[in-house]
């Protein structure tokens, strides 16, 4: 089974809240778009967006040139029938961000777990290429990743851990850091997943 296949199954065999990264309101997440201050009219791309809530919250807070690119239609077709109308004002992207093609430059990055599911280097370096191809100068990156202190799996894949130093190394070609923090998630399972979240400026 690819990696197309295996989250279409996970999608169309899960509901909504009985996956780990379940969260109504994603509160780590837009605490940098807070502090990022950055324009309601900013290009926004959310990479592994799927059917998370951060797009209705952005929406709720007005920002208007949303694009979520998740390498489901399962779970971005769950994420459109919630929406419902509000959809309409949402760019959707079907693809595997491991060979994604921006069609656009952006101004805000925002990834909660999808880069650390790849974990083969050319991967890795791909995604890397393609973000500070796609990103516009002083452009911002926000990554979410399970820390060394977090699993070491999620549903049933391996994922690659990232410490703020790994990560901050894996960026510092293109990218000036400009904080990481440590969050412990509480899955709808009652169990805790620890995550570093790291902000970087494209230089």
């Amino acid at each position: 089974m690819n990696r197309k296949e295996h989250w279409e199954k996970v999608f169309k065999t899960k509901s909504l809240d009985e996956v780990s990264w379940y969260e109504v309101v994603p509160e780590t997440s837009l605490s940098f778009f807070k502090e990022s201050n950055i324009s309601k009219s900013a290009k926004i791309i959310d990479i592994g967006g799927g059917d998370s809530f951060l797009v209705d919250n952005l929406l709720r807070l007005g920002y208007k040139d949303i694009t979520v690119l998740d390498i489901s239609d399962a779970e971005l077709d769950r994420a459109k029938l919630r929406l419902k109308d509000k959809s309409k004002h949402v760019k959707w992207i079907v693809a595997d961000v491991a060979n994604f093609s921006p069609p656009e430059n952006y101004d805000f990055w925002h990834d909660r777990a999808a880069f650390h599911f790849l974990t083969d280097k050319q991967s890795i370096d791909n995604y890397v290429e393609t973000v500070q191809k796609s990103l516009n100068k002083n452009g911002n990156l926000v990554i979410g990743t399970f820390s060394e202190n977090g699993p070491k799996k999620c549903s049933g894949l391996d994922i690659k851990q990232y410490s703020e130093a790994t990560m901050t190394n894996q960026f510092k070609m293109f990218f000036d850091k400009v904080k990481c923090i440590d969050i412990d998630h509480k899955t709808p399972f009652d169990t805790s997943q620890n995550f570093v979240f790291c902000w970087f400026k494209r230089k």
